[in-house]
């Protein structure tokens, strides 16, 4: 694993993502067959496609939650091949390079709000109390929740768990954040309160990448389409182009599944 030469400030917050020919299977099953992406810093990615097509496997490749069986991974400038050991050292700085929001909030349940952003800060950044709480204060606030700092994950909606998990993946400083589908625990109404966090966080230029069933999300706010099936990207380009006109039979056949229901 190899690192850019500053792994910190503008730099860093420029770089993007390559993945190339990657592959994994578990035992007899292929979950990602030869898959490659290229993501330009400082844009929005949105990977669609039906269950089982890899999309979440994929996007767990690219922080090492999941490891796959070939190919190599460059990201936020790291490198990251196939058959090499990376160390516990390089991983975690990989991960605060990396924020990933998942499909359950995962956040501590006896912990405050506060506390649940504040901690990964002072574990992860060696940042004091009083510094990793004004961070969580700023971002809270920036989530539209400040006023939940006091509160424990059971009391506040699934929307607002939501929003504290991404305020959390925020506070390492993360160049990259990578979504996995994470308004899909949540009543449409209270997914627009988390969807409307992202939204503003890709006008702000962070590098994202989203697998989702949010079509007009991934209409309005994705840079890159990519539609997965069958555990290969089948199409990407333009997500105009290919809601209106996609040139496979496959992606066809899964956007009038999801659009017409």
């Amino acid at each position: 694993m190899t690192f850019p030469a500053t792994t910190g400030g503008t730099q860093t917050s420029r770089l993007g993502i390559n993945l190339d020919h990657i592959s994994k299977k578990y035992g007899d099953h292929v979950v990602l067959d030869d898959v490659s992406l290229h993501v330009e810093p400082g844009t929005v990615t949105a990977l669609i496609g039906p269950s089982g097509a890899g999309k979440s496997t994929f996007l767990r490749c690219i922080n090492l939650l999941e490891r796959p069986d070939s190919g190599t991974i460059r990201v936020a400038g790291h490198t990251i091949e196939p058959g090499k050991s990376v160390s516990s050292r390089d991983l975690s700085a990989l991960r605060r390079s990396v924020g990933m929001v998942f499909q359950s909030f995962n956040l501590f349940p006896h912990m405050t709000a506060l506390k649940n952003i504040s901690y990964p800060q002072q574990r992860i950044l060696g940042r004091s109390r009083q510094e990793a709480d004004a961070r969580s204060l700023q971002l809270l606030e920036r989530v539209g929740l400040a006023e939940k700092a006091g509160q424990h994950p059971g009391r506040c909606s699934g929307g607002q768990q939501q929003r504290i998990a991404i305020a959390r993946a925020l506070a390492l400083d993360p160049s990259i954040m990578l979504f996995d589908e994470p308004t899909s625990a949540l009543d449409p109404e209270v997914g627009l309160e988390v969807l409307a966090v992202m939204r503003e966080l890709a006008a702000d230029g962070m590098t994202m990448v989203v697998v989702t069933h949010e079509m007009q999300f991934a209409l309005d706010v994705s840079d890159t389409l990519v539609v997965m099936a069958d555990c290969k990207i089948i199409e990407k380009g333009d997500p105009k182009a290919i809601m209106s006109d996609p040139q496979e039979q496959r992606t066809r056949r899964f956007l009038r599944a999801v659009l017409e229901r």
